[in-house]
């Protein structure tokens, strides 16, 4: 069995959405970073991190999260993340993670696109 990232990437209302469905490990989290790395370089610098298809991510994985969060707070950009809502938000293998690590209270959570890039909604607490 080989271990898989699908990475997509599209705009929506002036936001970077990046989509991540699989496994973010230390396989596959080089995927994502050069992605993120990618659009910043390229001056966009507003990002939804939609994490949504990840059932699984492991410390390099979050390494991604926070090495993306400081990328785009030193360009004065803005990150926010959707995490999978598989049942309640800390029901989420990823957010379990953040959590456990005690990160989670770092990022802005969503619960789907949409509410990420509309700037009137607030994130979901820690």
């Amino acid at each position: 069995m080989s271990v898989t990232l699908k990475v997509t990437e599209s705009e929506q209302d002036g936001w970077v959405v990046v989509q991540a469905a699989g496994e973010l490990d230390l396989v596959t989290s080089p995927v994502l970073r050069q992605r993120v790395h990618d659009a910043v370089a390229e001056g966009r610098h507003e990002l939804v991190l939609d994490l949504s298809g990840v059932f699984f991510c492991d410390s390099s994985g979050v390494g991604v999260l926070i090495a993306t969060r400081r990328l785009l707070r030193s360009c004065q950009g803005r990150l926010r993340l959707i995490l999978p809502a598989r049942g309640a938000l800390d029901g989420s293998h990823v957010n379990r993670v953040l959590s456990a690590l005690g990160v989670r209270r770092l990022f802005d959570v969503y619960p789907d696109v949409e509410a990420a890039v509309n700037e009137e909604t607030t994130p979901l607490s820690a």
